[in-house]
């Protein structure tokens, strides 16, 4: 990967959440970088940094957030940027899809309002070219009677509906990177795969660079071109589908994979991990996974593993590997 086709470069990213008794670092020298036209999911249970570290590309975090380490999106450090800078970059560069775009958007006002004003904030337009511009990604969408839906509100549309208004939204300015927080989880399974073929289109369409949050193993093979599997705040493997899927490495990837329904067929049982993951305020001393890991030995409780390269394009972080 040469440095000219990097869009999204995060270096030794850490987010400490000060609040409460003791401080949580939610994210832990977190590295990766993201192509242009390239799509990666991040993957892993809830509470492993996941949604931490997207939302950081926009410093989405309350106050008393420290975050340390660096961050650029599209040649430009995010980490310095002031609140106007902020705004300019939120929806003109970086575009954000929610999972719960009811929570998301503006109650008070119509979809085709909301999309509108955000053209409108970046761009020296008129109201009634934002108008036409709406209803145009509306019908990319592929949302039925377009022209009367953009004076819906938001509790007047389903579930998939209105996520297709969020990705509409989303792609109102033209950006060059799309974050999507696990977009499809509160959609039921046939809206779903709709909603992921679609963003997958559309990517593809814009040449956009995608960070794709999720906690299943099955979307992310659907829908990324690598994965990166976060655990406890960690990268702790990463590589293109194809090789986390045919040969995970972690053992934390391998207990992902072997929990999947599909292969749970003719077993009695699903094949679970076992354990809780680590308390992120009191973390224990040498590998985060070692509690729960079949293949702990001695080391793996005192040393905590780099992430080293493993196999054609990966990196893992397990002290069974160099």
């Amino acid at each position: 990967m040469t440095q000219s086709d990097v869009v999204i470069d995060i270096q030794n990213l850490s987010v400490t959440f000060n609040r409460g008794r003791k401080p949580v670092k939610a994210v832990n020298g977190v590295s990766l970088q993201v192509r242009a036209g390239e799509v990666v999911a991040l993957l892993g249970e809830s509470g492993s940094g996941k949604s931490v570290t997207m939302r950081s590309l926009l410093r989405m975090h309350p106050k008393g957030t420290t975050i340390d380490g660096s961050m650029s999106v599209a040649g430009r450090e995010v980490t310095g940027l002031s609140t106007r800078e902020l705004g300019n970059l939120r929806g003109a560069v970086v575009s954000m899809v929610f999972q719960e775009p009811r929570l998301a958007l503006d109650p008070v006002y119509t979809l085709g309002r909301q999309i509108e004003e955000t053209i409108m904030r970046h761009e020296k337009i008129s109201r009634s070219a934002a108008a036409a511009r709406s209803l145009a990604l509306f019908e990319k969408v592929r949302i039925p009677s377009p022209e009367r839906r953009l004076q819906n509100y938001p509790h007047e549309m389903s579930g998939g509906m209105l996520q297709r208004s969020m990705i509409a939204m989303a792609l109102a300015c033209n950006p060059k990177v799309l974050l999507a927080d696990e977009p499809t989880t509160a959609l039921d399974a046939t809206v779903q795969i709709q909603i992921l073929l679609l963003i997958r289109e559309l990517q593809k369409e814009y040449g956009l660079s995608v960070i794709f949050v999720t906690h299943d193993i099955g979307v992310a093979a659907e829908v990324a071109d690598r994965i990166a599997v976060m655990y406890a705040g960690r990268v702790v493997e990463e590589g293109r589908v194809e090789d986390i899927i045919r040969e995970p490495k972690h053992p934390y990837t391998k207990g992902l994979l072997g929990a999947r329904v599909e292969l749970a067929n003719g077993r009695d049982r699903l094949i679970t991990i076992p354990g809780a993951p680590p308390d992120l305020a009191n973390m224990p001393p040498g590998c985060a996974f070692a509690p729960r890991c079949a293949q702990v030995s001695e080391p793996c409780l005192t040393e905590v593993p780099a992430l080293v390269a493993a196999g054609r394009a990966g990196r893992v972080a397990c002290l069974l590997y160099g």
